[in-house]
């Protein structure tokens, strides 16, 4: 069972190893986000290059061969990036070439487009994808280069049409309004793409911490899980083993009891690095044991709080382990055996750098003479436990309740 448990944490673990927060595999909000602002420039795109296209068959018997390149080579590129966008692929790429051709497209026009400077008529063609390039810019640069383009833009165009109207008084008024329309709505496409994204990014970066977060408090619980068990059973299997030695009368039974010994030997010896983790000696806050005790209690559900009193005595890790333990073991007993009545946790802290914590319920209580010899919950867990640090662990119960004393004084 044990190791059934292990398997959701080693899970988490692979997920966390292969793709942290904020990795490409992480950004899942992220992504969507990216998508959806595809579609909606796709569309959008698609609207505008027909408008630009309709634009450009209304003077198109009068263009150059130089012009109908250029409009050519502009059209088919923004066909391949709204495809682009659509099928969700070369996105970036393609968005990007578009934004650079665009550009290169406005710096050429009055190269390949006669100048006119009789009067502002209807805006050519060029002008209907001015923002288009911008929000292309926003899909496929960083945001210095998208800041930097978005601006750039209306001021380009506007300098391309006043030129090809020869800077007549017309041309300034028409284009002025066209510039101001172009730059105030780059700006409040620059600003809705940042807020899009910097919300997904803030939900993938909250996202991400809680996988962290809960990844690593499901792998402690696990392992925690896993050596109590492991404990309970090595227990178990060493002291059977004994008590079956003692009580052996037969050679059949001595034969038994040999073999319950070589078992439990084997199963030590194949846990030496479980024993390793039971702690060292470096000193850490009795604050650390407080938190335990009241999570504990927590997870067993019980209507208790732990009581703190004294000092702050720092603890070596190992024998906060096995307090910590003994007295989850304890709470366990009055939780099954006195239903959680009256269940009280006292937390003392001494000078001297020990401590005392006391466990107490107000069950029908019993005698713990009359345990049996193989019942190993109070003597393995408890006892055996707070005796291996050096503690000691005293058990008081009557028809008013049951105390649990455990006890570590610094020697």
């Amino acid at each position: 069972m044990a190791s059934e448990r292990l398997t959701f944490p080693k899970a988490w673990s692979t997920v966390s190893a292969h793709s942290s927060a904020g990795g490409e595999s992480e950004r899942f909000t992220g992504q969507r986000m990216e998508r959806i602002m595809a579609i909606v420039v796709a569309v959008g795109a698609a609207a505008l290059g027909l408008q630009a296209f309709f634009a450009a068959l209304d003077g198109i018997r009068f263009a150059s061969l130089a012009h109908i390149v250029l409009l050519v080579t502009v059209l088919l590129v923004l066909v391949a990036m709204i495809v682009a966008c659509l099928v969700g692929r070369w996105v970036r790429v393609l968005s990007g070439t578009f934004a650079i051709v665009y550009l290169l497209a406005l710096a050429l026009w009055p190269l390949v487009v006669e100048p006119d400077g009789r009067s502002a008529g209807p805006q050519p063609w060029i002008f209907f994808l001015v923002n288009i390039a911008a929000v292309a810019a926003i899909l496929a640069f960083p945001m210095p280069l998208q800041i930097f383009v978005v601006l750039l833009l209306p001021f380009l165009y506007g300098l391309v049409r006043v030129a090809q109207g020869e800077f007549t008084q017309g041309f300034w008024i028409a284009t002025a309004f066209d510039v101001s329309f172009t730059l105030i709505l780059g700006v409040v496409l620059l600003a809705m793409g940042w807020m899009f994204r910097s919300v997904a990014a803030g939900v993938d970066d909250a996202r991400g911490e809680a996988v962290a977060t809960y990844a690593a408090a499901a792998a402690d619980a696990a392992a925690e899980e896993e050596r109590v068990d492991l404990a309970a059973l090595m227990h178990d299997s060493v002291l059977a083993a004994l008590i079956a030695a003692e009580r052996a009368d037969s050679e059949r039974e001595r034969e038994l009891a040999v073999a319950m010994a070589r078992e439990a030997l084997t199963r030590l010896a194949n846990t030496e690095e479980h024993a390793a983790r039971e702690g060292s000696d470096a000193l850490i806050a009795w604050e650390q044991i407080i938190v335990e005790l009241r999570r504990m209690l927590s997870e067993f559900g019980a209507d208790a709080v732990v009581e703190v009193r004294g000092d702050s005595p720092r603890i070596p890790e190992r024998v906060a382990r096995a307090v910590v333990l003994a007295a989850r073991q304890a709470c366990h007993n009055a939780m099954e055996h006195a239903r959680g009545r009256g269940l009280h946790v006292l937390a003392e802290g001494h000078a001297s750098g020990g401590f005392t914590i006391t466990v107490s319920d107000s069950g029908p209580g019993f005698d713990p003479e009359d345990i049996p010899a193989d019942r190993l919950g109070l003597r393995a867990s408890v006892v055996a436990r707070m005796a291996a640090v050096a503690g000691a662990a005293h058990i008081f119960s009557d028809d008013a309740g049951t105390v649990v004393t455990l006890t570590w004084r610094r020697g």
